[in-house]
């Protein structure tokens, strides 16, 4: 099995490093959005598929063995190609640093003018997907997760929104701004599915309670 997710994980740094590189010769100034999640219907059908265990342990677990902000392409790492994608009006300098720009904070609603109140929110966090799988993939592996540019797994946010959410489940978080649930379990099942990560009782119970409002 850890084949497959080798070859699913390879496909998809390859093809991110591709779309990056893509976007920042030809996108328009701002696509505004993270890749839209899969529909209601078929997050449902996903979360029914996804394997449903108690939580794995965070034991041997560090940020470091999911490299992330790596290059795509010149200067610009993977933070930078999202801060570009999810803002409007964004100047980069010659380092690929914004230096001018507007975000808007789906999770919450605000409108920020400095990149530095923004972060780049992993949908599913590292710790939650080493919990629920990853712990058993090679740090390349992660490395590729942790850069998804493919999947909905990476998104502009208020900075303190994100270090609320931490690496909480739904069942113990979801984004203040009620109406970006749905878009929000949509995504988190997205991803979960994909990488074949596991969900636990009450993770799953709270993304259905979202879908169902969808």
């Amino acid at each position: 099995m850890l084949g497959i997710y080798a070859r699913r994980i390879a496909v998809a740094a390859s093809a991110a490093a591709l779309a990056a590189t893509t976007g920042l010769l030809t996108a328009p100034a701002a696509q505004a959005a993270m890749p839209t999640p899969i529909a209601a219907s078929t997050a449902r059908t996903y979360l029914s598929q996804l394997t449903v265990s108690a939580e794995g342990s965070s034991s041997g677990y560090s940020r470091d063995k999911f490299p992330h902000w790596i290059t795509q392409s010149g200067t610009c790492n993977t933070r930078e190609v999202v801060l570009k994608r999810d803002g409007t009006g964004v100047v980069q300098d010659a380092s690929c640093a914004a230096t001018s720009g507007s975000w808007y904070s789906e999770y919450d609603g605000a409108t920020w003018t400095a990149a530095s109140d923004v972060d780049i929110d992993h949908m599913v966090p590292l710790a939650e997907a080493w919990r629920s799988g990853a712990s058993s993939w090679t740090n390349a592996q992660r490395q590729a997760y942790a850069n998804d540019l493919t999947r909905p797994q990476l998104i502009a946010v208020t900075d303190n929104v994100n270090q609320s959410k931490g690496d909480k489940d739904p069942a113990k978080w979801m984004p203040p701004r009620a109406a970006y649930h749905c878009t929000y379990a949509r995504a988190w099942v997205h991803v979960k599915h994909h990488y074949d990560l596991s969900v636990d009782s009450a993770e799953k119970t709270a993304l259905q309670t979202a879908l169902k409002g969808c």
